[in-house]
């Protein structure tokens, strides 16, 4: 992108000022619509959703059999819904700012599996492969139970063909797991911001990973050119894939089902509020599609990026999605925050989430170390730094310098509010991995 190019961008979105300097910054989405108007656009609807719920429900009993960590669950990949009281307590302290209403984290880090927000669309989208390969070729019948799926026959059978993905770590890990499973033959091309133990989980479960020195969008084109050359691959494209969205969005209705357990109401008098550490987009994009679906306009969703990889708010604040990338305005994306050290974000996603999104926001790859730590000292929750992205969305939708709560006419309902941090990952970092992370937060938090 040219220098003029980038001078024009500034003049008209003078925040943007604000995100090149590596500002934490709380943007306010000017293209919100109301919930009416904005599925009349949607490419995706409630049907598209349900298929997606149905299909994982097939798949159950073939879970269940595979994996029996999940057998209490019946075969159902879901991630408790938890009150973090004494950490919303810390955070108010911190920060000097009141958090109107509840404070609540959803624990996809330790979603059964692979231990992250990916075990949703990631699994999802492998199964849809696989069932539609042996429906194809008459290896089962729709009405069946998928459990058969776990025998030699079927190992074999997936053996003749092969899954790809590129990743920065936790898709990876989710598509590398549940394709070796199945027999599946699986390439995981990682971009440099990859952990290792993440790359030598997946070689002790013989996937193949192939390692880049650039970064995530690299991985992804490499993964795609190698996987269009051969015909029994299928490229699980994180970018511009509808299943993997369609299976984060099936979390909704699950969630639904877990408010009404803690007796949470969410209707006009009660808003509900999510707050959705983001990469690529996919994840936080489908979970948002589908908390509209079930809530409309009485769930607000904000994304959360790192201050040096704010790809999607960049694509959003200026219009220009994915034909902008952080590097093009002079962001490194580099970050601790591995899971969302993505320069450009997906196209797709920007344009089918922008009409249904209430804002983005950045936070510093130290505020994720101290956070890391702070939820640990006070509830014992262990998430690593990306996941951890979220957790200051209530503070900063709460500082009276945001104007959201007044252009929605919240005010007088925010004693009445629900607010849930969207925990993406950490409940399979390896111990020493965790020790480091609890080092820096406790260093960092010893200069303050």
């Amino acid at each position: 992108m040219k220098e003029t190019e980038i001078q024009v961008l500034k003049k008209q979105h003078p925040l943007l000022n604000n995100l090149i300097s590596l500002q934490e910054i709380f943007w306010v989405n000017p293209n919100i619509e109301s919930f009416q108007t904005a599925i009349k656009k949607s490419p995706l609807t409630q049907v598209d959703v349900k298929d997606a719920e149905d299909r994982l429900q097939r798949f159950a009993p073939y879970i269940k059999k595979a994996f029996p960590e999940t057998e209490k669950s019946d075969g159902i990949i879901e991630s408790p819904l938890v009150n973090i009281p004494s950490m919303k307590k810390s955070l108010e302290r911190t920060y000097e700012q009141k958090i109107f209403g509840e404070l609540l984290l959803k624990c996809d880090s330790h979603l059964p599996i692979s231990g992250s927000i990916k075990a949703r669309g990631g699994i999802y989208e492998v199964l849809k492969t696989a069932e539609s390969l042996a429906l194809q070729h008459g290896m089962i019948t729709i009405d069946e139970d998928y459990s058969i799926l776990h025998s030699d026959k079927f190992r074999h059978f997936f053996s003749q063909f092969s899954i790809a993905v590129g990743s920065t770590g936790n898709l990876g890990l989710s598509i590398g797991i549940i394709s070796a499973q199945l027999g599946f033959k699986v390439t995981v091309h990682m971009s440099a911001d990859a952990k290792q133990w993440k790359k030598d989980l997946l070689r002790s479960k013989q996937v193949e990973v192939i390692e880049y020195e650039a970064d995530y969008s690299k991985a992804v084109e490499e993964g795609r050119l190698q996987a269009a050359n051969d015909p029994t691959c299928h490229f699980i494209d994180d970018e511009n894939s509808h299943d993997l969205f369609l299976g984060y969005a099936v979390a909704a209705s699950r969630l639904s089902k877990q408010l009404e357990a803690l007796h949470v109401k969410v209707d006009q008098e009660h808003p509900l509020f999510v707050y959705l550490p983001c990469g690529v987009g996919g994840g936080p994009g489908g979970v948002a599609f589908g908390l509209k679906l079930m809530f409309q306009d009485n769930v607000h969703c904000f994304f959360a990026e790192p201050t040096h990889s704010p790809c999607m708010l960049l694509g959003l604040m200026t219009g220009l999605h994915d034909h902008i990338s952080v590097q093009d305005v002079g962001i490194d994306n580099i970050t601790a925050a591995d899971g969302l050290a993505v320069g450009r974000a997906s196209g797709f996603v920007g344009q089918t989430i922008e009409p249904f999104l209430s804002g983005n926001y950045t936070v510093s790859d130290e505020q994720l170390y101290l956070l890391l730590k702070e939820l640990l000292d006070t509830e014992n929750i262990f998430l690593e730094p990306s996941a951890l992205a979220g957790m200051i969305g209530p503070v900063k939708l709460c500082n009276e310098k945001t104007d959201y709560i007044l252009r929605q006419n919240l005010t007088e309902k925010m004693q009445n509010a629900t607010h849930i941090i969207w925990g993406t990952g950490g409940s399979m970092v390896p111990k020493e991995e965790m020790e480091l992370y609890i080092q820096t937060g406790s260093i960092l938090a010893s200069r303050n």
